[in-house]
Protein backbone atom coordinates (compact mmCIF):
# COMPACT_ATOMS: atom_id res chain seq x y z
CA UNK A 1 0.00 0.00 0.00
CA UNK A 2 1.36 3.41 -0.97
CA UNK A 3 0.62 6.69 0.71
CA UNK A 4 0.06 9.35 -1.92
CA UNK A 5 0.38 12.95 -0.80
CA UNK A 6 -1.59 15.14 -3.17
CA UNK A 7 0.46 18.27 -3.78
CA UNK A 8 -2.43 19.78 -5.73
CA UNK A 9 -4.73 19.91 -2.72
CA UNK A 10 -7.74 22.13 -3.26
CA UNK A 11 -7.71 25.51 -1.59
CA UNK A 12 -11.08 27.13 -1.03
CA UNK A 13 -11.45 30.86 -1.43
CA UNK A 14 -14.59 31.64 0.56
CA UNK A 15 -12.50 32.00 3.67
CA UNK A 16 -8.92 31.16 4.65
CA UNK A 17 -8.89 27.38 4.79
CA UNK A 18 -6.31 24.86 3.72
CA UNK A 19 -7.22 21.40 2.53
CA UNK A 20 -4.57 18.69 2.49
CA UNK A 21 -5.34 15.32 0.94
CA UNK A 22 -3.55 12.15 2.01
CA UNK A 23 -4.94 9.32 -0.11
CA UNK A 24 -4.24 5.62 0.29
CA UNK A 25 -4.51 3.25 -2.66
CA UNK A 26 -6.91 0.52 -1.54
CA UNK A 27 -6.74 -3.08 -2.71
CA UNK A 28 -10.17 -4.64 -2.30
CA UNK A 29 -9.31 -8.24 -3.09
CA UNK A 30 -8.69 -9.08 0.58
CA UNK A 31 -11.63 -7.12 1.92
CA UNK A 32 -14.85 -9.05 2.39
CA UNK A 33 -17.96 -6.87 2.36
CA UNK A 34 -19.96 -6.75 5.56
CA UNK A 35 -23.31 -5.10 6.14
CA UNK A 36 -24.16 -4.44 9.77
CA UNK A 37 -27.87 -4.54 10.30
CA UNK A 38 -29.96 -3.69 7.30
CA UNK A 39 -31.27 -0.27 8.14
CA UNK A 40 -31.02 2.60 5.71
CA UNK A 41 -29.94 6.07 6.83
CA UNK A 42 -30.95 9.05 4.68
CA UNK A 43 -31.21 6.82 1.65
CA UNK A 44 -27.86 5.04 2.14
CA UNK A 45 -26.86 1.91 4.03
CA UNK A 46 -25.79 2.75 7.56
CA UNK A 47 -22.96 0.23 7.73
CA UNK A 48 -19.27 0.38 8.51
CA UNK A 49 -17.34 -0.32 5.34
CA UNK A 50 -14.63 -2.26 7.16
CA UNK A 51 -15.02 -5.95 7.81
CA UNK A 52 -16.08 -6.91 11.33
CA UNK A 53 -12.63 -8.41 11.88
CA UNK A 54 -10.91 -5.20 10.79
CA UNK A 55 -13.07 -3.15 13.16
CA UNK A 56 -11.92 -5.33 16.06
CA UNK A 57 -8.33 -5.11 14.84
CA UNK A 58 -8.51 -1.30 14.78
CA UNK A 59 -9.72 -1.31 18.39
CA UNK A 60 -6.87 -3.63 19.35
CA UNK A 61 -4.31 -1.39 17.63
CA UNK A 62 -5.61 1.69 19.44
CA UNK A 63 -5.49 -0.09 22.81
CA UNK A 64 -1.94 -1.35 22.32
CA UNK A 65 -0.82 2.07 21.06
CA UNK A 66 -2.31 3.81 24.10
CA UNK A 67 -0.50 1.45 26.46
CA UNK A 68 2.80 1.92 24.65
CA UNK A 69 2.46 5.70 24.67
CA UNK A 70 1.74 5.70 28.40
CA UNK A 71 5.01 3.83 28.93
CA UNK A 72 6.92 6.00 26.46
CA UNK A 73 5.69 9.47 27.41
CA UNK A 74 3.82 9.24 30.68
CA UNK A 75 2.36 12.69 31.31
CA UNK A 76 4.68 14.34 28.78
CA UNK A 77 2.60 15.17 25.78
CA UNK A 78 -0.98 14.82 24.57
CA UNK A 79 -1.28 12.18 21.87
CA UNK A 80 -4.37 10.75 20.17
CA UNK A 81 -4.25 7.57 18.10
CA UNK A 82 -6.98 6.72 15.58
CA UNK A 83 -6.83 3.48 13.61
CA UNK A 84 -9.03 2.96 10.55
CA UNK A 85 -8.64 -0.11 8.37
CA UNK A 86 -5.30 -0.74 10.15
CA UNK A 87 -3.88 2.63 9.13
CA UNK A 88 -3.07 4.85 12.08
CA UNK A 89 -3.42 8.62 12.41
CA UNK A 90 -1.37 10.22 15.21
CA UNK A 91 -2.36 13.70 16.35
CA UNK A 92 -1.72 15.95 19.33
CA UNK A 93 1.36 17.52 20.88
CA UNK A 94 4.72 16.28 22.16
CA UNK A 95 7.55 18.30 23.77
CA UNK A 96 10.42 17.35 21.42
CA UNK A 97 11.09 16.22 17.85
CA UNK A 98 12.72 13.10 19.30
CA UNK A 99 9.48 12.25 21.09
CA UNK A 100 7.61 12.69 17.82
CA UNK A 101 9.88 10.18 16.09
CA UNK A 102 9.75 7.72 18.99
CA UNK A 103 5.96 7.78 19.05
CA UNK A 104 5.75 7.04 15.32
CA UNK A 105 8.29 4.21 15.58
CA UNK A 106 6.47 2.63 18.53
CA UNK A 107 3.14 2.62 16.70
CA UNK A 108 4.57 1.48 13.36
CA UNK A 109 5.93 -1.64 15.11
CA UNK A 110 2.49 -2.77 16.30
CA UNK A 111 1.47 -5.98 14.57
CA UNK A 112 -0.80 -5.55 11.53
CA UNK A 113 -0.41 -1.76 11.27
CA UNK A 114 -0.35 -1.05 7.52
CA UNK A 115 0.70 2.59 7.64
CA UNK A 116 1.13 5.62 9.90
CA UNK A 117 0.23 9.27 9.31
CA UNK A 118 2.16 11.25 11.92
CA UNK A 119 0.77 14.76 12.35
CA UNK A 120 2.07 15.36 15.88
CA UNK A 121 3.06 18.94 16.64
CA UNK A 122 6.17 19.72 18.68
CA UNK A 123 4.76 22.24 21.11
CA UNK A 124 3.17 22.54 24.57
CA UNK A 125 -0.05 20.63 25.14
CA UNK A 126 -3.21 22.23 23.81
CA UNK A 127 -5.23 24.04 26.48
CA UNK A 128 -8.48 22.67 27.87
CA UNK A 129 -10.26 25.50 26.08
CA UNK A 130 -8.75 24.43 22.75
CA UNK A 131 -9.70 20.81 23.34
CA UNK A 132 -13.24 21.85 24.19
CA UNK A 133 -13.40 23.83 20.95
CA UNK A 134 -12.05 20.84 19.03
CA UNK A 135 -14.73 18.59 20.51
CA UNK A 136 -17.40 21.08 19.47
CA UNK A 137 -16.02 21.21 15.92
CA UNK A 138 -15.97 17.41 15.71
CA UNK A 139 -19.59 17.28 16.84
CA UNK A 140 -20.63 19.87 14.28
CA UNK A 141 -18.87 18.05 11.44
CA UNK A 142 -20.47 14.75 12.43
CA UNK A 143 -23.88 16.40 12.65
CA UNK A 144 -23.40 17.83 9.18
CA UNK A 145 -22.54 14.39 7.82
CA UNK A 146 -25.62 12.85 9.45
CA UNK A 147 -27.81 15.58 7.97
CA UNK A 148 -26.40 15.07 4.46
CA UNK A 149 -28.83 12.96 2.46
CA UNK A 150 -26.14 11.71 0.07
CA UNK A 151 -23.62 10.43 2.65
CA UNK A 152 -23.48 7.47 5.02
CA UNK A 153 -22.41 8.79 8.42
CA UNK A 154 -20.88 5.46 9.42
CA UNK A 155 -18.38 5.71 6.55
CA UNK A 156 -16.36 8.50 8.21
CA UNK A 157 -14.18 9.06 11.25
CA UNK A 158 -13.67 12.66 12.33
CA UNK A 159 -10.80 13.89 14.54
CA UNK A 160 -10.06 17.53 15.39
CA UNK A 161 -6.83 18.94 16.83
CA UNK A 162 -6.23 22.68 17.30
CA UNK A 163 -8.86 23.51 14.71
CA UNK A 164 -7.54 21.03 12.15
CA UNK A 165 -10.16 18.50 11.06
CA UNK A 166 -8.92 15.05 10.01
CA UNK A 167 -11.30 12.92 7.94
CA UNK A 168 -10.81 9.15 7.60
CA UNK A 169 -12.81 6.53 5.72
CA UNK A 170 -13.21 4.27 2.73
CA UNK A 171 -14.96 6.61 0.31
CA UNK A 172 -15.45 7.58 -3.30
CA UNK A 173 -13.99 10.78 -4.72
CA UNK A 174 -17.47 12.31 -4.72
CA UNK A 175 -17.93 11.50 -1.04
CA UNK A 176 -14.47 12.89 -0.24
CA UNK A 177 -15.28 16.21 -1.87
CA UNK A 178 -18.74 16.37 -0.30
CA UNK A 179 -17.59 15.74 3.26
CA UNK A 180 -14.74 18.22 2.84
CA UNK A 181 -17.30 20.89 1.93
CA UNK A 182 -19.24 20.04 5.09
CA UNK A 183 -16.14 20.23 7.31
CA UNK A 184 -14.93 23.51 5.86
CA UNK A 185 -18.30 25.11 6.57
CA UNK A 186 -17.99 24.66 10.34
CA UNK A 187 -16.88 27.80 12.21
CA UNK A 188 -13.41 27.54 13.73
CA UNK A 189 -12.02 25.04 11.22
CA UNK A 190 -8.54 26.15 10.14
CA UNK A 191 -7.62 23.24 7.85
CA UNK A 192 -9.06 19.96 6.60
CA UNK A 193 -6.77 16.94 6.25
CA UNK A 194 -8.22 14.02 4.31
CA UNK A 195 -6.80 10.60 5.16
CA UNK A 196 -8.99 8.53 2.86
CA UNK A 197 -8.88 5.24 1.03
CA UNK A 198 -10.43 6.15 -2.32
CA UNK A 199 -12.55 3.57 -4.13
CA UNK A 200 -14.57 3.74 -7.32
CA UNK A 201 -18.37 3.74 -7.32
CA UNK A 202 -18.31 0.13 -8.55
CA UNK A 203 -15.94 -0.91 -5.76
CA UNK A 204 -18.18 0.82 -3.23
CA UNK A 205 -21.20 -1.14 -4.46
CA UNK A 206 -19.25 -4.35 -3.90
CA UNK A 207 -18.25 -3.22 -0.42
CA UNK A 208 -21.76 -2.16 0.59
CA UNK A 209 -24.43 -4.07 -1.32
CA UNK A 210 -27.94 -2.64 -1.20
CA UNK A 211 -30.13 -3.96 1.62
CA UNK A 212 -32.40 -6.82 0.74
CA UNK A 213 -36.14 -6.23 1.16
CA UNK A 214 -37.63 -7.82 4.24
CA UNK A 215 -40.10 -10.56 3.30
CA UNK A 216 -43.65 -9.65 4.19
CA UNK A 217 -45.09 -11.63 7.07
CA UNK A 218 -48.13 -13.62 6.03
CA UNK A 219 -51.28 -12.73 7.94
CA UNK A 220 -52.69 -15.57 10.04
CA UNK A 221 -55.67 -17.31 8.51
CA UNK A 222 -58.94 -16.37 10.10
CA UNK A 223 -60.96 -19.01 11.80
CA UNK A 224 -63.95 -20.49 9.97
Amino acid sequence: MILIANNDARTYTKRPLQVLTLVFALGLSACAPVVLGGAAMTGMVAADRRTAGTQLEDERIELIATNRLNELLGERGHVNVTSFNRRVLITGEVPTAQDRQRVEAAIAQIENVRGVVNDLAVMPNASLGQRSSDSWITGQVRAGIVDARDLSSSAFKVVTERGVVYLMGIVTQREAERVTEIARGVPGVAKVVRVFEIVSEDELRRLVPPPQPTPATAAPASGG
